[in-house]
């Protein structure tokens, strides 16, 4: 049972058809890159599978369970990081994580507890009575990224996570998701619009004008496209897809 099931799923905003069919799969412990400029469909795509719109057409299952069926508790598997941020900035690291504990049901010790974890893997546990509008970008992205971990998820959306950090940031939130999905079999979605933040062996899907261009492994979708490099073969196929 993968993760996460989207099968051809469309959605239109009045005339304007947003997506167009789309349909892919995240495995359990897999990291699943879905790449496209912006515009493509990727925040359509997220709101779909979160329940903030409504399937229109399609289906989409999370573990199994269809939110168009069972409502909100078919979304308790899944962790989310948006693209705008969303801690109260006036709230340390530590009260944000416990307000989201709380909401999710865990206990005062429980939430304490894995926040603590959490933060420990990020290295943010020296930060955590600090207040969250004197942190960095990166370090606010680490807080949210252990936020969406506390109630242990088995799927875990990011919508363009790294958008607006120095490399060195992008760089050390990337490849800490590329662990978490291996180390502790989280099958993760990962929207960017960043060529470099893909690896070879990543599964992908390059999402363009609604529609998918091409899924498979990176380095597969790279060859198939009779291209070299990733950014190529992007180019190739986006070009494709428009005509």
């Amino acid at each position: 049972m993968p993760a996460l099931s989207v099968q051809s799923v469309s959605h239109a905003y009045g005339k304007r058809q947003a997506l167009k069919a789309v349909s892919l799969s995240v495995s359990e412990g897999s990291f699943t890159a879905l790449l496209g400029p912006n515009g493509a469909g990727k925040s359509t795509l997220f709101a779909l599978i979160t329940g903030l719109l409504g399937v229109q057409s399609g289906r989409i299952s999370i573990c199994g369970a269809e939110p168009a069926r069972t409502g909100a508790a078919a979304l308790e598997p899944l962790g989310l990081v948006f693209q705008q941020p969303t801690l109260d900035l006036d709230l340390t690291v530590a009260q944000n994580l416990a307000y989201f504990a709380a909401l999710r049901g865990l206990s005062r010790r429980e939430g304490r507890r894995r926040a603590e974890d959490e933060l420990t893997r990020l290295d943010m546990a020296e930060r955590a009575g600090e207040r969250v509008r004197d942190l960095n970008g990166g370090h606010r992205r680490r807080v949210e990224l252990a936020r969406a971990l506390l109630h242990e998820p088995r799927l875990l959306l990011l919508d363009e996570p790294t958008v607006g950090l120095d490399i060195e940031s992008r760089h050390r939130i990337v490849a800490y998701v590329h662990d978490l999905a291996r180390e502790r079999r989280v099958g993760v979605l990962w929207a960017t619009h960043l060529i470099d933040e893909v690896r070879a062996e990543d599964d992908l899907v390059v999402l363009h004008a609604g529609r998918v261009a091409a899924a498979g492994r990176s380095d597969d979708v790279i060859a198939a496209a009779g291209a070299e490099t990733l950014s190529d073969a992007f180019t190739r196929l986006t070009r494709r897809t428009a005509a």
